[in-house]
């Protein structure tokens, strides 16, 4: 049987300067995002996009996504299999085209995994368990392009 599990944002725009969408460039596209009992977050668009810059905007959320799912299934799949990861950090990159037209699509994600494990002798299955993730990530389950993974392994000092 399956399970169903439901999620919900609140999204409110605060970018409206004065006099509201009466022009392109007349607006902010500032907004935050508000999660019961969660700190709330600062988004906009992308620079490129007339947004600010210094707060988050929804192409990094969808990398944060896909990076953290498949991180947290990571270290789930590796304390099952007695990989003792002891560091974990990522460098996550994405790649979006725009046309012409103006709308565009991520052709590609790649997860740059650097992870630190006690035992080397369990570097094989370290490796294994990300394609393991992979296939288990919701996120990347329900995007519609390829998600690479490119981890490096290194031994606790």
């Amino acid at each position: 049987m399956q399970r169903e599990h439901h999620y919900q944002a609140n999204i409110i725009w605060t970018g409206n300067k004065g006099s509201g969408t009466d022009s392109y460039l007349g607006y902010a596209r500032s907004y935050t995002v508000n999660i019961d009992n969660k700190p709330e977050i600062q988004g906009s668009a992308d620079a490129a996009f007339h947004g600010d810059k210094t707060k988050y905007n929804p192409e990094e959320m969808l990398l944060i996504a896909l990076a953290s799912c498949h991180m947290l299934w990571y270290l789930h799949l590796c304390s099952e299999a007695g990989v003792v990861v002891v560091e974990y950090t990522d460098r996550a990159t994405g790649l979006m085209t725009e046309t012409p037209s103006g709308n565009g699509k991520f052709e590609s994600v790649t997860l740059n995994p650097i992870v630190v494990i006690r035992d080397q002798t369990k570097n094989e299955i370290a490796i294994e368990l990300h394609k393991k993730a992979n296939e288990f990530c919701f996120i990347a389950n329900s995007v519609n392009f390829k998600v690479n993974h490119k981890p490096v392994f290194k031994l606790m000092k």
